[in-house]
């Protein structure tokens, strides 16, 4: 059966800057999404044992470098597509010395189904996704019954889900999925107020720019 990507497979020039840098330092911190799909070890990956934290579509990776510098007690996974954003992150974290990031390219829903275990991550991230704005396109967008079902799976017993869009037609769509979603718990009553943590990204700002309100979720998984 073909499966439906919720992302587009965007490309873009990869400067000598972020070229280098996948050329270097991805056979240490990076992850290929690809069949035969090998088990991932946060253990082996990361060189330690922590709280995983999973981000969904990472961007340039202004967000992950963001929380991950403040938050060194966790290790983030980041997933992306789009080459030069993986190759800016990985540029970005050799230069702040961040050793708590790993980035993965690929598609992020074969990551979880295949690569990472069931009641294993501390949090999953998915910030910004493809609106897929036109109505023939829902059907791609991310948040989905079964791919929701699919992330609460490999969430631990206490873990968040912390999803924010900046499209309004979206959010909805996103809070009735969440909020028929078994074993997730919503932290607040609709809409959460703009958490802290979560940084201020020139996406965002766009967005905001753009006259757009910005919609956040966060859920916990209860069982």
């Amino acid at each position: 059966m073909t499966r439906i990507t919720t992302f587009y497979p965007r490309r873009g020039r990869v400067s000598g800057r972020h070229e280098d840098a996948l050329t270097r330092l991805w056979p240490t911190y990076g992850v290929t999404i690809a069949d035969p799909y090998p088990p991932l070890d946060p253990a082996d990956l990361f060189g330690r044992s922590a709280p995983l934290v999973l981000e969904i579509g990472s961007g340039m990776g202004d967000a992950t470098v963001a929380m991950a510098a403040a938050d060194p007690g966790r290790d983030y996974l980041a997933v992306e597509v789009f080459p030069p954003g993986l190759g800016n992150l990985l540029a970005v974290v050799e230069e702040r010395g961040l050793t708590n990031v790993r980035v993965a390219q690929g598609d992020a829903l074969h990551l979880l189904r295949h690569m990472i275990a069931p009641d294993s991550l501390a949090a999953v991230h998915v910030y910004f996704p493809d609106p897929w704005p036109k109505a023939r396109h829902h059907k791609r967008r991310l948040i989905q019954p079964d791919n929701v079902a699919l992330i609460r799976s490999r969430l631990a017993v206490g873990g968040i889900l912390h999803c924010a869009t900046d499209w309004a037609d979206y959010a909805e769509q996103m809070a009735e999925v969440l909020a028929a979603a078994d074993g997730l718990a919503n932290l607040h009553d609709g809409f959460a107020p703009r958490p802290a943590h979560r940084p201020v990204t020139k996406f965002e700002q766009r967005g905001v720019a753009a006259g757009r309100h910005i919609f956040d979720l966060l859920h916990r998984r209860t069982h």
